[in-house]
């Protein structure tokens, strides 16, 4: 089991993020014929890019939503994210086919959504919390005391927070 980590900790990372949300929305419960297969595709999608160093993935968080599950990720590019929707050999595409199919045999059962993010700036903190977001996917690091306030960490700019912190946090 993960530990808490006390203090007040942020992220730190250089270099282009991308965070992506990707989700479905079960617009028919009683029918898990139609929105299983879809739930389904993302868990070997996510072991897929886990396993490959140099798929871009940084990390995700599997959360729920109003409408069903979702999953926020953390890229290192946009182009590898792109690439690898693209890509026929990888776990992506069929998936997407197969989605694209069932869809028109049962017009609004299931519904796909995403949102990309191409990240200026990044701020965060966490409190006395387990590793999640943002630092989980790049680096955890302590708050420094110059960049106590949400202002001055956000004012460091770009998603770079190295000069915001005191030292890197061992997990």
């Amino acid at each position: 089991m993960t530990r808490v980590v006390p203090g007040r900790m942020t992220h730190r990372h250089d270099g282009e993020l991308v965070v992506f949300h990707i989700g479905m929305q079960i617009n028919r419960w009683w029918r898990p014929d139609l929105w299983l297969p879809v739930f389904g595709a993302m868990p070997r999608m996510l072991r897929e890019l886990s396993r490959d160093d140099d798929s871009g993935l940084l990390g995700y968080e599997l959360l729920l939503g109003g409408g069903g599950p979702y999953v926020v990720q953390y890229w290192s590019s946009i182009e590898k994210l792109y690439a690898y929707a693209a890509n026929p050999t990888q776990e992506h595409r069929p998936a997407w086919t197969r989605f694209n199919r069932m869809a028109r045999k049962a017009p609004g059962a299931v519904g796909i959504w995403h949102e990309t993010f191409l990240v200026e700036r990044a701020e965060s903190v966490y409190v006395s919390t387990k590793p999640m977001g943002l630092p989980k996917a790049t680096e955890l690091v302590e708050v420094g005391r110059r960049h106590d306030g949400a202002r001055q960490r956000f004012a460091d700019g770009r998603t770079r927070a190295s000069e915001a912190v005191d030292a890197p946090v061992r997990q």
